[in-house]
């Protein structure tokens, strides 16, 4: 079977879509084949057909915390935001939600459900499968203190389950950024708490997040990993470079960790800035700054 074949299975799969248009930085070049997968089984097929054919495979979720080079992405891209279902399992504390789900809408079902423990992901704008591949975190949590267990499909198109340990959670790092599995699901183990509790918390972290962040711009949100020892905002401040503008990217004059999309903003913009503030730093505190936003796809001919 083709890949243009599944269409007439229902799947809906486009070619030569700019990724711009779903990135949160409003920027990278096309895929040269884009599909939006409903469920499981059609994530299955698309799978098996890449691997059959040899066609080069990348699944993203929310495109949040990621950069697509302006020449684009070769072979398929998968976006899972249709992959949306969020369930409760009250009885055990439960909340199961699928890959393409947004975790801030998962966090909102455990408040609903009057279950703490993600409180800390209200504001975060990716989706689960995104959160769990980044280990995302946000004033204090991380997703590892909740993920229970994860569900996959493997490059191979078998499902498989790892548990919270199998995952190897470390800061902004899991086992699926290793092996290339695909978060199907997750679901996160909770505590029982009070409703109006859980909410104030989660107003309180928006709060927080609408005061300190640029979020009137687009951008990929925090740029660069926290260095032991240091703080990314102060040490750029420091170096002279907020404010900073290559082209349409500009290092937020509001917090110094993000890099915003001022206008006209193209990947390449980004990534000469991002560059730019690494070699600064580390000509200036010789500290390594690593990016803590995913970057990927092929420079532009």
């Amino acid at each position: 079977m083709q890949l243009m074949d599944l269409k007439n299975e229902g799947i809906d799969i486009k070619k030569n879509i700019p990724l711009s248009r779903f990135t949160f930085t409003e920027t990278g070049g096309p895929a040269e084949f884009l599909a939006f997968p409903k469920n499981i089984n059609e994530l299955k097929k698309l799978v098996e057909v890449t691997t059959d054919q040899t066609i080069p495979l990348t699944v993203i979720g929310n495109a949040s915390n990621l950069i697509i080079r302006d020449g684009g992405i070769e072979g398929l891209v998968v976006i899972l935001t249709q992959m949306k279902e969020i369930t409760a399992d009250i009885k055990n504390h439960y909340i199961i939600a699928d890959a393409g789900a947004r975790i801030i809408d998962t966090s909102e079902a455990a408040c609903q459900a009057g279950l703490t423990g993600l409180e800390f992901a209200a504001g975060i704008p990716g989706s689960v499968g995104g959160a769990v591949f980044m280990n995302a975190g946000a004033y204090g949590g991380e997703t590892q203190t909740t993920v229970h267990s994860v569900d996959v499909i493997t490059r191979n198109g078998d499902i498989k389950t790892y548990t919270h340990d199998e995952m190897k959670f470390s800061y902004r790092h899991s086992l699926v950024q290793e092996n290339g599995d695909i978060v199907i699901r997750a679901t996160f183990a909770l505590k029982p708490g009070d409703k109006l509790a859980i909410k104030n918390k989660m107003e309180y972290f928006n709060g927080l997040r609408r005061a300190k962040q640029p979020l009137e711009y687009p951008s990929c949100g925090s740029v660069f990993k926290r260095p032991q020892g240091h703080y990314v905002g102060p040490m750029i401040i420091k170096a002279g470079l907020q404010g900073k503008r290559i082209g349409g990217a500009e290092d937020s004059k509001k917090h110094a960790g993000f890099i915003v999309n001022v206008g006209g903003a193209t990947a390449t913009d980004y990534l000469n800035l991002i560059h730019l503030i690494q070699n600064e730093i580390k000509a200036q505190f010789d500290v390594d700054l690593e990016t803590e936003v995913r970057i990927i796809g092929k420079e532009k001919d």
